[in-house]
């Protein structure tokens, strides 16, 4: 339940539309709801500003489904990371209205498109065009979450000039995910371009000395641009919450 929904319920209950003992009701999973195999945290929304993430991957497609379903009681957006094809096709049987992205491999159910709440951008780039799932997962995330989002693939070090012809917009953003594999080099290059964050997020492709992403890893906790901060390996997810995290920061200035 996010705080708009709960100030509708109060508002209600203050006009006489809703009646005290309706409203304790319909709070009373306000903390948390047991589904025996999930506790599933409705309080997180006014808590955090968004609704718990399911994590698909170990799940059956009835587990899903389950806990979609109890929190669609009290929630708009809704979003399930690391599904795949045959799960989600499971689920959009019962939830018709969901999008899925197989790239991605993010399901996504919303009664409403996500309000945007900040005044920046969030810009997702990429070293390949195979680290396109990675930026897409952290692309659908930050969107989810109420951001505007942009992109710009395959830029990578080994052809540097095609990252500097988007020198304005790099420029421009609020806040930059920055997907690599390989070494891992790119992240340092737009972080000396900028003042803005930049989080880098390694990825697993590569040949057998990049060790699933490791090189990448280690080459970006070592970067010599001071406003790098690394998520894990392949964890567009992570990147993406933080990214929206950080451009939706209060001004403490208005």
């Amino acid at each position: 339940m996010n705080q708009q929904r709960l100030k509708e319920m109060l508002d209600q209950v203050a006009k006489g539309v809703l009646s005290p003992e309706q409203a304790e009701t319909a709070l009373k999973d306000l903390a948390f709801e047991s589904i025996d195999y999930a506790h599933i945290d409705h309080h997180r929304s006014l808590r955090k500003g968004f609704p718990e993430v399911i994590f698909g991957q170990g799940k059956t497609a009835e587990q899903i489904i389950g806990i979609m379903q109890a929190m669609a009681k009290n929630e708009e957006i809704i979003l399930i990371t690391r599904m795949d094809r045959q799960k989600a096709d499971q689920v959009r049987a019962i939830f018709q209205e969901a999008e899925y992205d197989e790239a991605a491999r993010i399901l996504l159910l919303k009664t409403r498109e996500p309000q945007i709440r900040s005044k920046g951008e969030i810009l997702v780039i990429t070293a390949g065009t195979s680290d396109i799932p990675v930026a897409k997962e952290a692309m659908i995330t930050a969107k989810a979450m109420g951001n505007r989002v942009n992109s710009i693939f395959d830029v990578g070090v080994a052809g540097i000039h095609r990252l500097f012809a988007h020198g304005r917009q790099i420029q421009a953003a609020s806040v930059l995910v920055v997907v690599a594999g390989m070494e891992g080099a790119l992240p340092s290059v737009v972080a000396g371009m900028v003042r803005a964050p930049v989080i880098a997020v390694p990825t697993s492709v590569g040949y057998g000395t990049s060790f699933g992403g490791m090189t990448a890893l280690l080459g970006m906790l070592n970067s010599c641009s001071s406003n790098v901060a690394v998520v894990n390996i392949d964890n567009g997810f992570g990147a993406g919450f933080m990214a929206a995290t950080i451009n939706q920061m209060p001004d403490k200035g208005e």
